[in-house]
C-alpha cells in the first residue's frame, strides 16, 4: 500500500511539473488554457474561419493521422518574413505560431452534414525554441481546452464507403509530441517545407500556389530557380507511382528515418533528399527491429511487399510492431496498397 501511495505521488508531481513547464509564455508567445483566448478564429468557433493575419494552408501529401481530416493555419508575426530553404524545414521568425485543427467530418460522402473537431495542436516559435500545446475540444463544440496529458476519445462517422466506423482516437500528450517533432533536444516543424507547400490552395474561390501567396502577402522570398515539390499521394496526376510513394514515406516516416533523425540507428532512411537504395530498404536487412521485423529478412524485398517488413509494421497497430509507432491507431489501408504496388513495380526494374 505504501509504495502504491508513494508511486501514486510521484506521478502527480511529474504531471504538475508537466503542467507548469508546458504553459510556458514569453515575449513572442502568450499562453492561453482557452482556443478561443488566442482569437486565431472569427465568427463561431468551430466555423474555423481565419481572422485577420491567420493564413490556411496544406500539404502536398499530408500526414496521415486514423483518417482524420485537417486544417492548417500558420500565423506569422506582423512585419516578418520566413527565411526560404529548399530541401529543409523553412527557418520562421520568433512568434510564429502553427495551428492544426483535427476533425471527422459526420458522413465523408457528405460533408455539409457536418464536422466533430477533436483537437487542436499549436506549435510555438519561442525564444528557446517550438513548443507544443493540445488543446481538446467540448462535445457543443464552443470551446478547446489545454490538456497536456492528451486523452483518448471514440469518435463516430460514416466513411466514403458508407460504412459506420467507431473508433479511438488518441489525443497525444506533450511528450509524445517531441516523439514526432524532436529533432536531438529541439523540437522543430515537420511540415514547414518547400517540397511540402509547393501546391495549389483556394483562397476565397481562387486558387493559387501556396508559396506564391506568401510571397505576395510579403511572408517569404521566393529564389528565381526551380522550388522543389513532392507530388500527392493519391492523384496520379501528380506524379509517377515512385514519385507518390516516395512522398508518402517522406511524410510519414521520413522526420525519424533519416541521417539526423531519432531512428538514424537503424540505418533505413525514408526521406526525399535518399538516393541509395539500401539506405531506402531495398534488400536491406533489419537493425535491432525486434519483433518489428517479423522475422522477415529485407525491409524491401523488391517486388515482395508481403515479405518485406516495411508492409509488415504498417499493416500493425501493436505498439511493439507498428511504423509510425506515434500518431495512429489505425491502419492506412489505401497507404499500404500504395507502398505494396511500389515494391511490386521495384521488383520489375
Amino acid at each position: 500500500m505504501k509504495k502504491l501511495i508513494v508511486t501514486v505521488s510521484v506521478i502527480i508531481c511529474m504531471l504538475v511539473v508537466l503542467s507548469f513547464n508546458s504553459k510556458k509564455t514569453d515575449p513572442y508567445f502568450q499562453f492561453h488554457e482557452n482556443l478561443s483566448e488566442y482569437n486565431f478564429f472569427k465568427g463561431k468557433l468551430n466555423e474555423l474561419l481565419p481572422a485577420d493575419g491567420i493564413i490556411p494552408y496544406d500539404l502536398n501529401t499530408p500526414l496521415f493521422s486514423d483518417y482524420a481530416e485537417k486544417a492548417r493555419f500558420i500565423k506569422v508575426p506582423a512585419g516578418k518574413k520566413i527565411n526560404y530553404n529548399a530541401t529543409s524545414v523553412f527557418d520562421m521568425p520568433l512568434g510564429t505560431v502553427l495551428i492544426k485543427n483535427f476533425y471527422y467530418y459526420n458522413d465523408v460522402r457528405k460533408p455539409a452534414l457536418g464536422k466533430r473537431i477533436i483537437e487542436t495542436r499549436l506549435l510555438a516559435n519561442m525564444e528557446d525554441g517550438w513548443h507544443t500545446y493540445q488543446y481538446i475540444w467540448n462535445e457543443e463544440q464552443t470551446e478547446a481546452l489545454f490538456e497536456p496529458i492528451g486523452d483518448v476519445i471514440t469518435v463516430e462517422y460514416i466513411d466514403a464507403a458508407g460504412k459506420k466506423i467507431k473508433a479511438q482516437y488518441v489525443v497525444p500528450s506533450q511528450p509524445q509530441c517531441k516523439g514526432c517533432h524532436g529533432r536531438k533536444d529541439t523540437i522543430i516543424p515537420i511540415g514547414i517545407a518547400a517540397r511540402h507547400l509547393n501546391g495549389d490552395y483556394v483562397y476565397a474561390n481562387e486558387k493559387q500556389n501556396q508559396l506564391q501567396y506568401w510571397q505576395q502577402l510579403g511572408l517569404i522570398d521566393l529564389p528565381n530557380s526551380t522550388i522543389p515539390a513532392n507530388a500527392k499521394w493519391n492523384d496520379e496526376k501528380s506524379g509517377s507511382l515512385n514519385d507518390r510513394a516516395r512522398a508518402y514515406l517522406d511524410i510519414n516516416c521520413g522526420n525519424c528515418h533519416n541521417p539526423n533523425g531519432p531512428a538514424n540507428t537503424s540505418g533505413l532512411f525514408l526521406d526525399i533528399h535518399t538516393t541509395n537504395t539500401t539506405a531506402l530498404g531495398i534488400n536491406k536487412t533489419p537493425v535491432a527491429a525486434g519483433r518489428g521485423s517479423g522475422h522477415l529478412k529485407y525491409a524491401i524485398d523488391p517486388g515482395k511487399p508481403n515479405q518485406s517488413f516495411m508492409i509488415y509494421r504498417m499493416n500493425s497497430v501493436d505498439p511493439g510492431i507498428a511504423m509510425p509507432e506515434i500518431g495512429r491507431n489505425r491502419v492506412h489501408k489505401e497507404g499500404v496498397a500504395l507502398i505494396s504496388k511500389w515494391i511490386k513495380e521495384i521488383g520489375k526494374n
